[in-house]
């Protein structure tokens, strides 16, 4: 038993215009599933793809009072790539942001909505991964975070260390996903969170009996009677366990 992490979710007051700017940004399309949706895909997508980790945008009403850990970073191929990058996101509606990160080598920036990301310099590490080279989740535990959502997707320890725990699917497609650590991981502002779906043939609700005997938690987000259920993992991020389509 295992699960697939299938997309990021941006909660947003305007969802059309935010899955406009993400599916712009990534040279993707965008669609929508579902009034408030906006579904943020690689044109010609078959879903669910190992290879991919897609975006999903969804709107709620007052989205300054949802607070997660993770961000995205985008992956470039040259400095000449980074630099082109960035000057076209700030074109789309983005802005430079500056967080405290000093001189690095990478542009921390903010989407239309508020949200961090990153554009990084060019890294040999990250030169398959598609245009998101990594989901970044804050947390005071990167050894212990990773360890459950190892567990959790069947993912294996890329790197492993105090302050940085990287993880990639066995299959070595698709965007890494990053425990950093941060000291006050709580203080943290975004609007980003997991989601992820059980494999063919397996169940969500013995999906999420496995989830809790790792730790995670059951969340209550507001979400009512909905065919997904809200989790946090042992760190108290918040995912979801989507239902197979």
């Amino acid at each position: 038993m295992a699960l697939d992490l299938v997309q990021v979710n941006f909660k947003a007051a305007d969802e059309a215009a935010l899955g406009r700017f993400w599916a712009d940004a990534l040279g993707w399309g965008v669609s929508s599933e579902a009034p408030g949706v906006a579904n943020v895909e690689p044109h010609g997508f078959d879903w669910p793809d190992p290879s991919v980790v897609c975006v999903d945008v969804v709107a709620v009403p007052d989205p300054e009072t949802v607070r997660y850990r993770a961000h995205l970073d985008l992956a470039t191929s040259s400095a000449a790539h980074q630099e082109e990058l960035v000057a076209r996101l700030l074109t789309l509606g983005a802005n430079r942001a500056d967080i405290g990160q000093g001189d690095v080598p990478w542009t921390v920036m903010a989407d239309p909505e508020g949200n961090l990301f990153c554009v990084l310099e060019p890294r040999g590490l990250y030169a398959d991964t598609g245009p998101i080279a990594a989901v970044v989740v804050g947390c005071s535990e990167p050894l212990a975070t990773a360890g459950f959502w190892g567990d959790a997707l069947g993912w294996d320890a890329y790197d492993a260390g105090a302050d940085l725990a990287r993880l990639r699917s066995p299959r070595g497609v698709g965007p890494f996903l990053e425990f950093v650590r941060q000291v006050d991981p709580g203080a943290s502002s975004g609007r980003v969170h997991l989601d992820v779906l059980p494999g063919p043939g397996d169940d969500q609700d013995a999906e999420v009996a496995r989830l809790r005997s790792l730790g995670a938690t059951d969340v209550d987000l507001g979400q009512g009677d909905v065919p997904w259920m809200c989790l946090a993992d042992p760190e108290g991020n918040d995912f979801c366990v989507l239902r197979p389509r």
